[in-house]
C-alpha cells in the first residue's frame, strides 16, 4: 500500500507501484491540471512538487511518490490567488495554456529557492519547461512581477 499526501489530503494507493504519479493525479484522483506532454520528462507540462522540488510527474512513480508530499497545481492556491497566478494573467502569459501549470509550478520552485532571481537564473530555472506559443519573454516578466508582490523584489 503507498500511501502520500496530495495537496495536504492523505491518500493511499494499492495499485502498480510503478504507474507514473501523472496517471495517478489525472486518471484516479481527476486532477487533470498537470498536463501530459511528452511522457518523456523533457517538456515540463506535468511539472508537481514532491516534498517541496519541482518534478515530471509522467516520470516519477507512486513507488518513488511513496511517503511524500505532492502539491498540484490544484493546490498551489485553490483561489487562484497565488502570486505567480495573478502575475500569469497580468501580463497575459498563456495564450493555448496547456504548459501554463507546469511553468507555474517550475516557477513556484524556483522562487521558494530563490526570491529575487535574475534573468539568467529564471532562464535556467525555465529552461525545461518548453512552451509552443513562445511566451517566454512574457513568463520571465510574470516571474519578477511574482517575485516583487512576495517581496523578493527582482533583478535584471
Amino acid at each position: 500500500m503507498i500511501q502520500l499526501q496530495v495537496n495536504g489530503a492523505p491518500r493511499q494507493y494499492d495499485g502498480d507501484p510503478e504507474m507514473p504519479l501523472l496517471w495517478y493525479l489525472r486518471d484516479l484522483l481527476q486532477l487533470t491540471g498537470t498536463k501530459f506532454g511528452c511522457g518523456a520528462g523533457l517538456c515540463g507540462a506535468c511539472t508537481v512538487h514532491l516534498n517541496g522540488e519541482a518534478v515530471r510527474a509522467c516520470q516519477t512513480s507512486l513507488k518513488d511518490a511513496s511517503g511524500k508530499k505532492v502539491l498540484t497545481i490544484e493546490g498551489l492556491a485553490p483561489k487562484g490567488d497565488h502570486p505567480l497566478q495573478k502575475a500569469w494573467a497580468a501580463a497575459n502569459v498563456p495564450q493555448c495554456g496547456y504548459c501554463q501549470s507546469g511553468q507555474i509550478m517550475q516557477a513556484a520552485s524556483l522562487l521558494k529557492q530563490t526570491p529575487a532571481p535574475t534573468d539568467e537564473q529564471i532562464d535556467q530555472a525555465m529552461s525545461g519547461n518548453i512552451c509552443r506559443c513562445g511566451t517566454y519573454t512574457r513568463i520571465r516578466a510574470a516571474i519578477h512581477s511574482a517575485a516583487q508582490a512576495a517581496g523578493g523584489g527582482a533583478q535584471s
